[in-house]
């Protein structure tokens, strides 16, 4: 049980549920322009806007991000199975990423953990089946699923859909959800209660008698804590791009670790040096098919 109560924290707090409901380029640039004032002036420091609920036993997160990069450059990037797992690769709890199949049928084999160095037979296994639902000139969307995880949760979806805008950049909506039980719900209330007591989410939850922000915690902000460090595993696979390809998986850790270190409170685990060791190693492992 408590190697299990591990495995479903770990799973809802750092990678995988993703995912979403079918969007369109149309709908997406209406949000855009919903959101344009919140994307210029925030306390975030980048063009971003979060969001997440709690409805049903259902957690999703939502965020809404403005990406210094032309719609062709992200497209490019985004394209395939591969990509996915260089971006699932990077958050701590995420031991192994591999994808296996072709055409439609790839899936992706990925190991979920603890946040430090784990043997990769240790950790959980989701089968996320990959779709490339649009790839056009000014729309993209992919999607992964996965029916089943740890402790009774299920419905594990990711989804990322983007167009492009006027001023040479994009825009990019990225979505998780996830469905739990009894027993998910009991094993994530033990956590949250011991380790993760004092752990936040972005979101205000309201103000303190002085005006200073609440922020929210419990199960939506573990939400948020995901949906960011996904967010800044994709900018940062896309920053890597420009470097030359014996030199990306380095360039990918180190930007990540440094824009998780702009929101220390809630998504500092660990020094660099061990950060950059354990990723190395699992990147390295992640190249070959486990049996």
């Amino acid at each position: 049980m408590k190697k299990l109560l591990h495995v479903l924290v770990a799973t809802a707090l750092g990678i995988t549920s993703l995912l979403a409901r079918a969007e369109d380029p149309n709908a997406l640039r209406a949000k855009y322009a919903e959101l344009r004032e919140p994307l210029r002036s925030n306390s975030f420091g980048r063009a971003i806007h979060i969001n997440s609920t709690e409805t049903n036993d259902v957690l999703t997160g939502d965020i809404y991000a403005v990406l210094d990069y032309p719609f062709k450059t992200v497209s490019e990037s985004l394209k395939g199975p591969g990509d996915w797992c260089d971006i699932m690769l990077l958050p701590f709890n995420t031991k192994y990423c591999h994808a296996n199949g072709a055409g439609d049928a790839v899936t992706l084999d990925v190991r979920i953990g603890r946040k430090f160095d784990q043997p990769v037979q240790d950790a959980y296994q989701i089968d996320f089946a990959y779709k490339a639902v649009a790839a056009s000139a000014d729309y993209l969307e992919s999607r992964l699923t996965a029916a089943t995880g740890p402790l009774g949760t299920r419905n594990y979806r990711i989804a990322i859909s983007a167009v492009p805008l006027d001023n040479g950049k994009s825009f990019m909506h990225l979505s998780y959800s996830y469905g739990y039980g009894f027993a998910g719900r009991l094993a994530m209330q033990a956590y949250l209660s011991t380790a993760g007591a004092s752990k936040v989410g972005f979101s205000s939850a309201g103000k303190t008698a002085s005006g200073e922000p609440v922020l929210i915690g419990g199960m939506r902000g573990a939400i948020e804590r995901n949906v960011m460090r996904y967010y800044l595993a994709i900018d940062s696979y896309l920053v890597s791009q420009s470097a030359s390809p014996q030199q990306r998986v380095d360039k990918q850790i180190s930007t990540w670790f440094n824009a998780t270190e702009r929101y220390a409170r809630q998504l500092h685990e660990m020094d660099r040096a061990q950060y950059v060791s354990m990723k190395r190693a699992e990147y390295e492992r992640a190249q070959t098919a486990l049996n």
